[in-house]
């Protein structure tokens, strides 16, 4: 059984909601005066409905429009009141943080990977100044952040908010002295602590009747030994889901031990070991029938999940690289983990050969991919490889015409990102040959004339050359005079440039012949 289609939904224009909360995103400027600080008030008193205001918030972040200046709509609690806040990847300061954020009756925040001027004592600080967020702040997320600057002392501890059930601390440079802080929290269920510079997990047996999800994806400084680890997990009571992945494939046998252990974690729905080796399909179909609640193994780059156990088409959802089903699971659940993703684009990419029918809802996939790691090379050129597959002759004519117009932006901007890589610049060179995307798709076709231009000028591959005039052509009947001219004057600036290098470089060399 295949990854199921896309619904209507994702065939379907953007929603009015969607549209409207891009548009005021995008044109804050105009509904909004600026304060003697330089942040932004709305002219007008509106008042948002609370789901609304929270979907505006997390757009502006998505869209890369949440500033110091921006966030400053969100001080008035009374009109546009928050309770789910997504800041990720905003680039905001502490002090902006704690007068739009910190006043709101939070149940959760999400502040994965924003600037490093925000550090997680200034979250803690700020967030501990608002008494009702001590105790109704659920969920936090902190992924990636810092935790503090060198000559900074940490006064504020996570401890202050006694109501969170839920905390991310991956790519965190967290360590011992803060877990036993995080595990006094009274109501703690769900723990990250992925990539982050623990030792040691004695910690956690605080919170053995009550932690029911632990993420350890690839503790790279664990000092526990492989009985010492199990000891410490074995009396998580009550846990439901475990995470012990590992991307870069170490040769731990921790995964088989587990899986050796009979009665271990009883509660135990969903294990994650993933990239871990000495794991075997007997071993894990054993654990598994031990426990029939199971619902979900990682297996992607280990040496099981090959039996038909474990084909991932029942009810037991598996991350694998043995078909197409556990391949888009692991696409579906590792999307922000680098080496994951590039392990499953690679698999997929020998799938993508023989299909013949449009894939919206794999191309959908390797789209998560690329967006979330835009500057990993690896990531980049096998994603692009799998859009050719995905989207060359007719299969682009079965493709929703959004969701090629987000395809085409990524291959853009990771032209611009690798502009000297020839196997990734003729990827994106293939797919954007194609009459649909060229007439039909929108997006920035004056940008794209430039790359191609840019690339045309710099190249002597004869056919990628006969390709790219083909394109940089159609691209240019639908560009505005002003926009011809500027493209014309980029090519002659481009031209001499080239011709510039050339010379140089004859220069340097009858040089160094001459001297000889």
């Amino acid at each position: 059984m295949a990854c199921s289609f896309l619904n209507t939904e994702e065939a379907s224009p953007a929603a009015l909601t969607d549209l409207c909360l891009t548009y005021v995103s995008q044109n804050l400027e105009c509904f909004c005066v600026k304060r003697p600080d330089g942040s932004f008030c709305f002219r007008e008193a509106v008042l948002f409905p609370q789901e609304l205001a929270d979907q505006l918030l997390a757009k502006m972040a998505t869209e890369g429009l949440l500033n110091d200046s921006t966030v400053g709509v969100f001080r008035n609690c009374e009109y546009l009141r928050l309770r789910r806040a997504c800041i990720r990847t905003a680039r905001i300061s502490a002090e902006a943080f704690q007068k739009a954020l910190c006043p709101h009756r939070l149940l959760e925040l999400d502040a994965a990977r924003v600037n490093a001027d925000l550090t997680i004592p200034d979250i803690l600080q700020g967030l501990a100044t608002n008494k009702y967020c001590q105790e109704s702040l659920q969920r936090l997320v902190l992924t990636g952040l810092t935790m503090s600057s060198l000559e900074e002392p940490i006064w504020y501890r996570f401890s202050a908010l006694q109501g969170l059930r839920s905390l991310s601390l991956a790519n965190v440079d967290f360590y011992d002295s803060g877990l036993g802080d995080v595990c006094s929290l009274p109501r703690l269920e769900s723990l990250d602590l992925s990539n982050t510079s623990v030792t040691n997990l004695s910690p956690l047996l605080g919170l053995k009747e009550r932690l029911r999800s632990l993420t350890l994806h690839q503790l790279k400084r664990l000092e526990m030994s492989t009985a010492q680890l199990l000891g410490v997990i074995g009396q998580l009571n009550v846990l439901q889901h475990l995470d012990i992945s590992d991307d870069k494939q170490f040769t731990s046998d921790v995964a088989r031990q587990l899986l050796g252990q009979p009665g271990i974690l009883p509660a135990l729905v969903s294990l994650d070991v993933s990239g871990r080796k000495q794991v075997t399909d007997a071993a894990v179909k054993a654990f598994v029938e031990e426990r029939p609640g199971m619902t979900f193994v990682g297996l992607l780059a280990t040496d099981a999940g090959f039996s038909d156990f474990l084909s991932g088409e029942g009810n037991l959802k598996v991350t694998g690289e043995a078909n197409e089903t556990q391949i888009c699971e692991a696409l579906r659940r590792y999307s922000e983990r680098e080496g994951f993703v590039r392990e499953a684009l690679f698999h997929l990419f020998s799938l993508t050969h023989v299909m013949e029918k449009p894939r919206p809802d794999i191309l959908k996939l390797v789209v998560l991919g690329m967006k979330n790691h835009p500057s990993t090379l690896n990531v980049q050129l096998a994603a692009s490889a799998c859009v050719f597959n995905l989207t060359k002759q007719d299969l682009a004519a079965g493709m929703p015409v959004r969701l090629l117009s987000t395809v085409t932006q990524l291959l853009l901007e990771a032209m611009r990102t690798f502009p000297n890589h020839q196997q990734l610049q003729k990827n994106c060179l293939l797919s954007l040959c194609s009459d649909r995307i060229l007439q039909e798709v929108p997006f920035n076709r004056f940008e794209a004339a430039k790359l191609v231009m840019q690339w045309l000028c710099n190249h002597e591959d004869q056919n990628m050359q006969r390709m790219a005039v083909a394109i940089i052509s159609i691209l240019a009947a639908k560009l505005s005079t002003e926009q011809t001219a500027q493209l014309g004057a980029e090519l002659f600036i481009v031209k001499v440039s080239s011709l510039m290098r050339t010379l140089v470089h004859k220069y340097s060399y009858w040089k160094c012949w001459f001297l000889a």
